[in-house]
């Protein structure tokens, strides 16, 4: 394997929506390349990237994968990308080892939503963008009508270099609108193409694009200006480097057409990518901190720096073990490297380190700074950690996602899976920055959270196909509160007496509600030691362990205060116990006064949707109990945000893909508690009775 310099490398990440064939060009683009011999295909599961079975069986890309390309003496790095809305937290995450963004848009729908979320993650990074109109030889593909989507979304920086020769099934070429030449390709899906003169019907139309696209360069360059100006255009030898510097400066889009599964325009791609795209040496210096939570540090991207390399994925392999995929950000690593990771301590050995081509590793003598690989089997290194020379620290910043919106109650199938279960979830949480994992403290339940329900489902299909756990699925318990509403005053008495000590605590309470959110509050008030000094944290401790178990429905008691007033002791029968138990019993006999009530969680929901969606979500989560806050719209997108009960949107995922055909999403975090209507309190809490709260206290 040939070693390449910044210079002569392209990091470009493949995004946008599902379905508009980004697996399916990387495999053209690998085998008109000549790095593959065989045509690997999406619908049959051999494409390069797809590799993982789950991937395979759902026929759409879960994870994000590497491959590359070598071309004109230029190693193409394509990073490919989920663009199922679920899923993108992994295209985000990846986006940390990219120089650039190719923007896939469907030959016939243009701009959807994930095309537009997308975009944003590019701008997030600040990575120069180009689009690939693909699948141009699909039925109703129109070059024209998805230009005139994106200039409507994105602006009139986007702007074509290239113009499709026939469309639809007639899909055969493309024009270069710089070196306006035409590219026409074989039928076969070779991806071989032959230069030859644009055809004589095409003549006007890219005469005119050519036009357009000459102009668009010399708007943000004085220098093309004036030669735009003197000669009315400006010739091939200065446009390529001005239109190269324009995209570097994010100040043009290019536009590009294709098509995947007929493997033409992939010749052209890999030329554009080689000619307009930056390499890494483009960024000159990356910032980052000197420790974490340090002082801020620049280091330059250049083979003479000390090495440094930032790990932007990890994936569990059943038998290679963790792999650590990273990006060389300065230096040379050399394999068999001792690097310090500079996040969590100690030495990493970077033993047989290799570049990727889907499943497949080739292993390397070195990597030079800009270059993109893998390692197996580093100790404690995980996502988004820095490693690098030990006497030149940097840690570089980690990618922010967003939090899992929906979560599931998880159980093993039996006893055997229990001890493998938290094996398996750890290792697939290394891999899966999304995926949580945790007990809930109330419902005693393991919670599974994830972007939405088939998220989750894949993660459950993983843990039985590749570690053998089969757990099943429940809607989780709501973790319910309870509260009071009005003030109170009672007396606790625990008096026994069985032959020898006798058992006596008795104490006076006034119990009274507190702002919500403020949690429990206890006020010793005693004057005059009725109860003795050393008895009174019993009192306390009985209360909140009554608390803990609730009163109307078995769930926890908040916000409310007790006043210990008064109360009364024996010498000889007093007790730490009698005085646990008389505080219990004054809570009890409080509660019973105190108007009490159940409280369920809210939650402040943002959803993106289409605008012609907009009325059907606002009716629906008024059917939820929801609290519309705002709406905006954005690019052809609406954006609601509203407070729902958590209980109304256990179902919200698989809802809202079926009223939007799956091209909205939604994330969810916790707001605040309020008070359960009547109605629907009385249910909850007649299901408590059925399932058994209330036996203990009658025990009692």
């Amino acid at each position: 394997m040939k070693i390449y310099d910044g210079g002569n490398l392209r990091n470009v990440a493949l995004v946008g929506h599902a379905d508009t064939g980004k697996t399916q060009l990387v495999s053209a683009l690998l085998f008109a390349a000549g790095m593959v011999n065989r045509f690997g295909k999406v619908d049959e599961g051999t494409s390069v990237t797809d590799y993982d079975e789950e991937e395979v069986a759902r026929s759409f890309s879960i994870n994000a994968a590497l491959a590359y390309a070598e071309w004109r003496d230029t190693k193409i790095n394509f990073i490919d990308t989920p663009g199922f809305n679920l899923f993108l937290h992994e295209t985000e995450a990846a986006l940390a080892a990219a120089d650039a963004g190719l923007v896939f848009v469907h030959g016939v729908a243009g701009v959807e939503v994930q095309t537009e979320k997308t975009w944003k993650f590019c701008e997030k990074f600040g990575l120069p963008c180009a689009v690939v109109v693909n699948q141009m030889d699909r039925d109703r593909a129109s070059f024209e009508r998805v230009m005139e989507s994106l200039h409507n979304a994105f602006g009139r920086t986007v702007i074509p270099v290239q113009i499709p020769i026939g469309e639809e099934k007639n899909f055969r070429g493309v024009v270069d609108l710089v070196r306006m030449r035409a590219a026409l390709y074989d039928s076969n899906g070779s991806g071989k193409a032959k230069d030859e003169e644009i055809p004589a019907e095409l003549a006007d139309a890219a005469a005119k694009a050519h036009e357009a696209l000459v102009e668009m360069v010399a708007e943000g360059n004085d220098r093309l200006m004036e030669e735009f100006f003197d000669k009315g255009t400006i010739p091939v030898e200065d446009l390529v480097p001005g239109l190269k510097q324009a995209v570097a400066e994010k100040r043009i889009v290019p536009g590009v057409a294709c098509a995947g599964l007929a493997n033409i325009g992939t010749e052209s791609l890999l030329n554009f990518i080689v000619d307009y795209l930056p390499s890494p040496l483009a960024r000159a210096e990356v910032e980052g901190l000197d420790h974490e939570g340090g002082q801020p540090v620049k280091r330059q991207v250049a083979n003479d720096q000390p090495v440094s390399a930032f790990v932007f994925k990890t994936v569990s392999d059943v038998f290679a073990g963790r792999m650590s995929y990273f990006r060389v950000v300065s230096g040379v690593l050399q394999n068999e490297a001792n690097l310090t990771n500079f996040n969590r301590g100690g030495t990493e050995r970077f033993s047989h380190i290799g570049v990727v081509q889907g499943k497949t590793q080739t292993p390397v003598a070195e990597l030079r700074a800009g270059d993109l690989g893998v390692v197996a089997k580093l100790k404690d290194t995980l996502t988004g950690d820095s490693l690098g020379d030990k006497s030149a620290p940097i840690v570089y910043p980690k990618v922010k996602l967003a939090e899992p919106a929906i979560s599931f109650a998880i159980e093993p199938k039996s006893r055997g899976d229990e001890d493998k279960l938290s094996t398996a979830i750890h290792k697939m949480l290394e891999e899966d920055l999304l995926l949580r994992f945790a007990r809930d403290a109330q419902t005693k339940e393991f919670l599974l959270s994830g972007s939405g329900q088939q998220h989750v489902e894949v993660a459950v299909s993983k843990l039985k196909k590749r570690y053998n756990v089969e757990v099943t699925l429940k809607a989780p318990k709501i973790p319910y509160r309870e509260t009071i509403r009005g003030k109170a005053d009672a007396q606790g008495k625990h008096k026994k007496q069985t032959g020898g000590h006798g058992q006596y605590g008795d104490c006076f309470i006034k119990m009274e509600p507190l702002q919500r959110g403020t949690g429990f509050e206890f006020v010793n008030d005693i004057f005059g030691g009725s109860i003795p000094k050393n008895f009174i944290p019993a009192v306390e401790k009985g209360i909140v362990e009554a608390a803990s178990k609730g009163f109307v429905a078995g769930y926890p008691v908040v916000d409310f205060r007790v006043i210990l007033y008064d109360g009364s002791y024996h010498e000889v029968d007093s007790s730490e116990i009698a005085f646990k138990l008389a505080g219990s019993k004054a809570f009890k006999a409080c509660m019973q006064q105190a108007k009490p009530c159940l409280l369920e969680p809210i939650m402040d929901v943002e959803i993106t949707v289409p605008e012609n969606y907009a009325g059907d979500i606002m009716g629906n989560l008024n059917s939820r109990r929801g609290r519309i806050q705002g709406m905006e719209t954005k690019g052809g997108s609406s954006i609601t945000k509203a407070q729902v009960p958590l209980a109304e949107m256990l179902t919200y995922a698989s809802d809202l893909t079926s009223m939007t055909q799956g091209r909205g999403s939604y994330s969810m975090e916790f707001s605040h508690y309020d008070v359960v209507p009547q109605q629907i309190a009385e249910k909850i809490i007649s299901a408590a009775k059925a399932a058994g709260h209330g036996k203990e206290e009658e025990e009692e």
